[in-house]
C-alpha cells in the first residue's frame, strides 16, 4: 500500500488479520522492508505485521535531501495513522530505532512496547555523518559498500556468498535517500527525551556490531526504567540477517512477556 505524504508516497506492506496484535518494523539505513523477511517467517501466526520503506529507500519515493529526524518520525506516524496502528509492538533497527524513540514520545498511544535494535539515542556525531555524505558523493553507493559491510556483519558472515544480496541491497539504495537519512541521524540526540519514556523496552545488540557497539545500545536502553537488554553473539549490525532464528526467539519471548501474544508453545 502507499501512504500519501503530499509531494511523495511511502510504501508499506501489511500481513495477517486486521484484528491481530500489531507489530510494526522500521528498517535501517541502506536497507528496505525485506530486511525482516526471515524473522517475520518465524513469528507466530495471528499477528498483524506492518513493514514500511523509509523515504528514499525501497519502493518509497525519494524526496530531495537532506531529511530531518522529525520528518522520519512524521513518516512513521503517517503510516500508522493510515493503517490504524495503535497499541503495537514497534521494532526499530538502527535509524529505525531512533524513529521508534521519537514516535514513542510524540504519539505514545501508537505503541505499547518497543524493541530498540542496534541503535542508540545518538549515533556518531555531525562530523562523522558529513564525512559519510562526502564519501558517498565521491564514490557512489557501490563505492561505499566496502566500508559499510564490515560494520554490518560479523566475521563469520562477512565475505560469504550469503552477504551478496545485502551488498546489492545497499548498492541499489538511491543515493539521495541514503544521504538524506545520514543528515537526519547527524542532527539527532535523544538522550533527554528517551530518558523520559516509560514503556516496556527490549534492547538488542550484536557483539560484533561496528556501527552501534553493544555498550552504546545498552547505554540507551538503560535510560528507560525496567528495560531489558539482549546481546546476540557473533553478529554485527544486522543480527536479524545473520541469526534470524535467534532474533525471532527474542521477539517471541518479548511478545509473550509484554502480553502482546498468548503464551507461545
Amino acid at each position: 500500500m502507499k501512504t500519501d505524504r503530499g509531494d511523495f508516497t511511502l510504501h508499506a506492506q501489511v500481513e495477517g488479520p486486521e484484528d491481530g496484535p500489531q507489530v510494526m518494523f522500521a528498517n535501517s539505513l541502506g536497507t528496505h522492508l525485506h530486511l525482516w523477511d526471515q524473522v517475520v517467517a518465524l513469528l507466530p501466526a495471528g499477528l498483524r505485521i506492518i513493514r514500511y520503506d523509509m523515504r528514499g529507500h525501497g519502493q518509497s519515493d525519494v524526496p530531495e535531501p537532506p531529511y530531518s529526524m522529525g520528518q522520519l518520525i512524521s513518516d512513521a506516524e503517517a503510516v500508522c495513522d493510515a493503517l490504524d496502528v495503535r497499541d503495537c509492538l514497534f521494532v526499530g533497527l538502527s535509524v529505525g530505532g531512533m524513529v521508534a524513540q521519537g514516535l514513542a514520545v510524540k504519539r505514545p498511544e501508537i505503541m505499547r512496547a518497543m524493541v530498540l535494535s542496534n541503535t542508540a539515542a545518538k549515533i556518531g556525531n555531525a562530523a562523522l555523518w558529513q564525512d559519510r555524505i562526502a564519501d558517498l558523493e565521491r564514490l557512489g553507493m557501490a563505492g561505499i559498500s566496502d566500508t559499510v559491510m564490515p560494520r554490518w556483519f560479523g566475521k563469520g558472515f562477512y565475505g560469504t556468498p550469503e552477504m551478496a544480496p545485502w551488498r546489492a541491497m545497499l548498492a541499489a539504495t538511491p543515493q539521495d535517500g541514503y544521504s538524506g537519512i545520514c543528515a537526519a541521524i547527524a542532527g539527532t540526540d535523544f538522550y533527554t527525551t528517551t530518558s523520559g519514556l516509560r514503556l516496556p523496552t527490549l534492547g538488542i545488540a550484536g557483539s560484533e556490531d561496528g556501527a552501534t557497539p553493544p555498550d552504546l545500545v545498552r547505554e540507551t536502553v538503560d535510560l528507560i526504567p525496567g528495560s531489558q537488554f539482549a546481546l546476540m553473539r557473533r553478529t554485527g549490525h544486522l543480527p536479524c540477517v545473520e541469526d534470524p532464528a535467534g532474533y525471532a526467539a527474542l521477539l517471541n519471548r518479548f511478545l509473550e512477556e509484554t502480553g502482546h501474544m498468548s503464551p507461545i508453545s
